[in-house]
């Protein structure tokens, strides 16, 4: 899995599979979240920076792509 997403019912969950200590930047910038190893969690989509969101999930997409490319 390269990034994942569950909506639960405390909060949203996505998964950054390649973890944070890339992203210090982004995190930063994000607004409202919380995070587990490779998770992070927010409560209502209004409390972080949507633009900041969807370049680091992007960011790391990329990186999991680059470390494990799919072999046609």
């Amino acid at each position: 899995m390269r990034t994942g997403f569950s909506p639960r019912k405390q909060n949203l969950a996505l998964y950054i599979m390649v973890g944070f200590n890339e992203f210090e930047e982004q995190l930063q910038q994000l607004g409202k979240y919380k995070t587990g190893k490779s998770c992070l969690y927010i409560n209502k989509l209004s409390d972080v920076d949507q633009h900041v969101l969807s370049k680091l999930i992007q960011q790391s997409f990329d990186e999991m792509a680059r470390r494990y490319p799919i072999d046609v």
